[in-house]
C-alpha cells in the first residue's frame, strides 16, 4: 500500500511522509515513476478500547470473541480489553483460562480480559483471590454492577494494589437509580420517561476516589458521563490521587436532547444533558478524561426493539468510533487531532500496560466519507445511536503481528 503524503501518529506526533505499508510497517519510500499512491491517509500503530464486550463465554448470540474482534478490526483497533459480565465470570483461575482459550482460538486482535472485583460479579459479597488471576488480566472489574458497600471496595482496593494491579470501576449506586431508564432531564420529564439521577454515578466516583487516596491503589473509573464525576476527577488529579477515568464517543458527542424512543439510544450510563457533554469535551482538552473507549455493547435484535423503557442497555461502536469522533470533534476544530489519538492509542496502553505490538498498525482514509450502516457491521449487535450520521475517516487496512486482519 503506497500512501503520499501520510499523515504519520506515534508517540504523540504527527509527521506528514510518503510511506509505503508492508507486514504492519510504515516505512519511507521514494514513489517510482507510475506509481498510484493513495493521498489522505492517516497511520497510526493500531487504536486501544479497554472497554469491550464480547460476550464470551455464554452469551455468543449476542456477540463472540470471533465477530467482536473483528468489528474492533475493522474500526482500526489492534487491541481491547474484555469486559467480564460473561458466563461463568472470571472470577477464579479456571474460569479466567475458559475465556483465555476462546481467545486464542478465535480473536482477530488482541485481547486482555479483566478479572472481576467480586465473586460472580455481584458488586457485593466475597472477594476474589486477585493474586490468582493477576497479571493474566488487565485489571479487576465488576462492570455492570457497582461495587455497593464501601468497605468491600477499600478491602479490594487493598488487596488489588498489593498485587500491583488496578480497579476499573463501574460507578452506579443503586441506592439513587429510582428504577428509571434514562437520563433525570428535560426529555425524561417532557416523554413521561422515569429518570436516573446523575448522583447515582458521581456520588460513587467521590466514594472511590477517597478510597483510592487512602489505600493508594491505583484506580480507573468506567464510562465517566456527568459533569459532576469530571469535576471531581479533575480535583483528584491535582491532588496527586493515582486515578485515570474513560468516557465514550457517545457521551462526547450526544446528550438527552437528542434522544428518539429506539433502543439504539439506550446505554448505562444513560446520554446526560448538554452540560455533561460539553464538560467531558473540555476534561478530554485538558486530560480529565484520559482516553476514549467505545463501551460496545451487543445485544440482539431483539432484546434492543423495546424502545427506550424496554430495550436492554448498550450500544456498539467499534466499526464507527474513530469516524465519528473525527468528523464531530477535529474537522469542526473542537479537539486536535493528536488530542484524539493520544487518547485512543497512547493513554490506553500507558495506564494498562499494553505493549505496543510489533507489526500492529491501521491506516485510515481521511477524505473517505459514508453514512455510518449497521447492516455491514462485523458485529453481531446493530445498535447505534449514530446510525445513518455522515462521517468522514473510513479504516482501510489494520494489521496485528504484521498480519492483515482487515482491508477494504
Amino acid at each position: 500500500m503506497l500512501l503520499r503524503q501520510a499523515t504519520v501518529y506515534q508517540q504523540g506526533r504527527l509527521t506528514r511522509r510518503d510511506v509505503a505499508v508492508s507486514e504492519g510497517r510504515a516505512v519511507d519510500v521514494f514513489f517510482p515513476a507510475g506509481a498510484s499512491p493513495l493521498t489522505n491517509a492517516l497511520v497510526v500503530p493500531g487504536l486501544v478500547d479497554v472497554h469491550v464486550h464480547l460476550r464470551e463465554p455464554g452469551f455468543f448470540y449476542k456477540e463472540s470473541i470471533l465477530t467482536g474482534t473483528q468489528a474492533a478490526a475493522r474500526g482500526g483497533y489492534t487491541a481491547v480489553c474484555a469486559m467480564p459480565n460473561v458466563n461463568p465470570p472470571p472470577d477464579t483461575p479456571a474460569h479466567l483460562d475458559q475465556q483465555l482459550a476462546l481467545i486464542r482460538r478465535d480473536a482477530a486482535v488482541r485481547v486482555t480480559p479483566y478479572g472481576c472485583i467480586t465473586k460472580e460479579r455481584k458488586g457485593r459479597g466475597d472477594l476474589c483471590d486477585y493474586a490468582a488471576l493477576w497479571p493474566r488480566v488487565a485489571g479487576f472489574s465488576d462492570d455492570g454492577c457497582g461495587v455497593q458497600d464501601e468497605e468491600t471496595m477499600r478491602e479490594a482496593m487493598r488487596r488489588v494494589k498489593a498485587v500491583g494491579g488496578i480497579i476499573a470501576a463501574h460507578c452506579e449506586d443503586e441506592s439513587l437509580l429510582n428504577g428509571g431508564w434514562i437520563h433525570d432531564g428535560a426529555y425524561a420529564a417532557a416523554h413521561g420517561h422515569r429518570g436516573i439521577s446523575s448522583e447515582s454515578e458521581w456520588r460513587q466516583v467521590e466514594r472511590d476516589v477517597r478510597l483510592a487516596r487512602e489505600t493508594g491503589c491505583r484506580y480507573h473509573v468506567c464510562h465517566v458521563s456527568t459533569k459532576e464525576s469530571v469535576a471531581i476527577l479533575r480535583r483528584a488529579k491535582a491532588e496527586g490521587v493515582d486515578v485515570t477515568c474513560e468516557t465514550a464517543p457517545h457521551y462526547l458527542l450526544l446528550c438527552d436532547e437528542d434522544l428518539r424512543d429506539e433502543g439504539r439510544f439506550k446505554m448505562n450510563p444513560p446520554l446526560r444533558g448538554a452540560a455533561d457533554r460539553d464538560a467531558l469535551v473540555e476534561g478530554l482538552l485538558d486530560g480529565t478524561v484520559d482516553m476514549i473507549a467505545t463501551d460496545h455493547a451487543p445485544h440482539s435484535v431483539q432484546e434492543k426493539d423495546g424502545g427506550l423503557r424496554d430495550s436492554l442497555m448498550g450500544v456498539v461502536g467499534l466499526e464507527c468510533a474513530f469516524a465519528v469522533l473525527y468528523t464531530a470533534l477535529v474537522k469542526t476544530g473542537a479537539v486536535p487531532l493528536e488530542r484524539l489519538l493520544y487518547a485512543m492509542v497512547d493513554a490506553p496502553r500507558l495506564r494498562f500496560g499494553l505493549p505496543y505490538g510489533e507489526g500492529d498498525l491501521a491506516v485510515f482514509d481521511l477524505a473517505a466519507a459514508y453514512a455510518v450502516d449497521s447492516a455491514g457491521f462485523a458485529s453481531k449487535g446493530r445498535a447505534t445511536p449514530f446510525e445513518g450520521t455522515r462521517v468522514q475517516g473510513r479504516c482501510i487496512y489494520t494489521s496485528v503481528g504484521g498480519k492483515p486482519v482487515w482491508q477494504c
